[in-house]
């Protein structure tokens, strides 16, 4: 949890903001701290077009809830500044984890130029619901240690250093956000760089009732999307880890639980 405090706000009217992390859907997959800033809160600002109803089922009674999804920023902080000049508890719930492609550090900025503290409790974001749901590991033991998380650029650019071709060629576990309805031109670019045979994943609203999650050839990627007819809400997974979370086949085991290997907590017979 992060916290800050303006030098200006005395202890006994110390009031923040709370941006919170919703989850990827289930109810249950709110942190214990999220649930109980959700069942203290006077006000709860959502992203309703993200975030399901049902995680308001944490209010309490008498909390009033507003929908972002036809606000602007301007119109956020409005309600949030008029609302913590009345003390009271204000809830900004974010879907997944609020830093990632959670726009919170504009809502943040004008909370500060106003005075207003504020702090932020993290949320379980989509890619690691989905590798749950799969039971996939997406560091595995020498085939990779790294987990790119990204976006195909679209009406949102992305930095040229940091274009899918270029983050693509680590060849990588990677999980591509937000690009779904572009995914004639990420199967091409996984392709190109994991292989036409290569399996990837997609994770179509993960942890809600409707959740889908399938395999198919990066080759095979917009086709069986489009069969699918999805074209939101889903994530795309590539990388050597899908395969083995698709046919469990064998793998390099780990040093953590190798009964040859010495570390600061256990030693090796040998040692």
């Amino acid at each position: 949890m992060t916290t800050r405090k303006p030098a200006s706000c005395g202890h006994e009217d110390y009031n923040p903001v709370k941006f919170v992390g919703a989850g990827p859907g289930d109810p249950d997959l709110i942190t214990v701290k999220g649930q109980k800033a959700l069942a203290g809160a006077d006000l709860i600002i959502y992203a309703g077009s993200l975030v399901p109803e049902d995680l308001l089922t944490w209010k309490k009674d008498g909390a009033r809830t507003m929908n972002s999804a036809s606000m602007n920023l301007d119109e956020i902080v409005e309600h949030i500044h008029h609302s913590h000049k009345q003390n009271l508890r204000v809830v900004r719930l974010h879907t997944g984890d609020p830093s990632l492609y959670g726009a919170i550090y504009e809502q943040i900025r004008e909370l500060e130029m106003l005075g207003i503290p504020w702090e932020v409790i993290p949320g379980v974001t989509a890619a690691f619901a989905a590798a749950a749901a799969m039971g996939m590991e997406y560091t595995l033991p020498e085939k990779t240690q790294t987990l790119i998380l990204t976006r195909i650029s679209g009406r949102t650019p992305v930095p040229e250093k940091e274009s899918l071709e270029l983050l693509a060629a680590h060849g990588c576990s990677m999980a591509i956000y937000l690009s779904i309805s572009h995914v004639e031109k990420v199967e091409k670019i996984l392709t190109r760089h994991y292989g036409k045979e290569s399996l990837c994943a997609v994770a179509f609203k993960v942890s809600h009732p409707g959740e889908k999650i399938f395999f198919c050839r990066t080759s095979e990627l917009s086709a069986r999307v489009k069969e699918e007819k999805i074209n939101r809400q889903a994530i795309i997974i590539a990388g050597k880890v899908v395969e083995s979370a698709h046919s469990r086949g064998d793998a390099i085991k780990s040093k953590l639980y190798d009964a040859a290997f010495s570390h600061g907590f256990r030693n090796s017979p040998d040692f």
